[in-house]
């Protein structure tokens, strides 16, 4: 299998997946910061040490399956276009930090996505695996599984005392980053989503972008992840994130019920006039085509749009970014015909529902 298997669809397999909640809670994702015993850190390693690193973890584990995951390709990410970069990034594949250490990182990713490792990013590996939905507790169990597997072949650096040891300090002791990605139009219509957001940081817990730090939430996506990693256990740091979605979940709806009767008519004027834009537009930016994505998925979620899938929302957020839109074109292209392209697209993707 090529690099092509993972550039070609929008949306991977493991999305096309009904979750928990999955009407608000997009995915789950669990990622495990782990470095190898006696090998100095990325950060001040010499690149022969760490392209003994990326050497390794090719000859172990390239092309090797593990559990349901299927195969695991090898990608070094010196070999990737810019393109190939961005669109691999765009399906959180790898992470915007992995393409800055191009010469000796790579990533392992399995061929149905659900897994992928980072190799020589800011610590020497980086697990990450993804559930549809509300699903923390099995992803949580199902990463240990891989750590396992990766651990059959290697030493971790570890202290009984301090824990996994990483590059960051703000990762040392389970080196966890439990995360779960939210669709929360309403809390953000109604303007709740700004006081509720300095009350879940007062609990060790941190609001990011689609794409995590510094990223901007189009489309109303965020990203809620826990901060604390050390004197905590994963269980209880992963049921600490459960609770606050579960009561993000519940003021979500509540606040969709509470506009549906308050404001029923301007609410269906909001997402028609979306999805208007989407069926009809020959141009459109993609700040504009997110907040129409969200708005059409709010209309499918309420049931205000029939005959449409939900997931039409994981699908065109990749399918309007920029990487992705290039590597359909096969070319690249300017702002100006990325903006005619997604149209297009948009409008393509609508047909095909019908």
């Amino acid at each position: 299998m090529t690099l092509e298997h993972f550039m070609d669809e929008a949306i991977s397999p493991w999305m096309r997946d009904e979750g928990p909640d999955s009407d608000i809670v997009l995915s789950s994702r669990i990622r495990l910061a782990r470095n190898l015993q006696d090998i100095p850190y990325p950060f001040v390693a010499d690149g022969s040490k760490l392209q003994g690193v990326r050497d390794f973890f090719k000859k172990e584990f390239a092309n090797k399956a593990f559990d349901n995951y299927e195969e695991f390709q090898f990608i070094p990410i010196d070999e990737l276009s810019a393109v190939d970069k961005r669109v691999l990034v765009e399906k959180h594949l790898i992470s915007p930090h992995l393409t800055k250490y191009t010469k000796e990182s790579a990533a392992l990713i399995s061929n149905n996505e659900q897994v992928s490792i980072m190799i020589n990013e800011e610590d020497h590996i980086r697990i990450q695996l993804y559930f549809p939905g509300l699903q923390l507790r099995k992803a949580l169990e199902k990463s240990f599984e891989v750590d396992n597997w990766l651990e059959e072949k290697v030493t971790y650096a570890f202290d009984e005392r301090k824990g996994y040891l990483t590059t960051c300090p703000t990762n040392v002791g389970t080196g966890m980053r439990a995360s779960v990605m939210m669709h929360i139009p309403a809390l953000v219509l109604t303007r709740q989503i700004n006081r509720m957001m300095p009350a879940i940081n007062q609990l060790g817990l941190v609001v990011r972008g689609i794409y995590g730090e510094g990223s901007e939430a189009l489309g109303n996506i965020f990203q809620i992840s826990n901060q604390i990693t050390l004197g905590k256990s994963e269980a209880d740091i992963v049921d600490d994130l459960q609770s606050v979605v579960n009561q993000l979940i519940e003021h979500e709806r509540n606040a969709r019920n509470i506009i549906m009767k308050e404001s029923g008519i301007a609410l269906e004027d909001r997402i028609f006039r979306a999805y208007g834009v989407m069926a009809h537009s020959r141009i459109i930016e993609s700040k504009e085509a997110s907040s129409c994505i969200s708005n059409v998925r709010l209309g499918i979620d309420l049931g205000i749009i029939t005959g449409t899938s939900r997931y039409i929302l994981n699908e065109l957020m990749v399918l309007i970014q920029p990487g992705f839109l290039q590597h359909y074109a096969k070319k690249t292209l300017s702002a100006s015909e990325r903006d005619v392209l997604r149209a297009s697209l948009i409008r393509e993707r609508l047909q095909l529902e019908k």
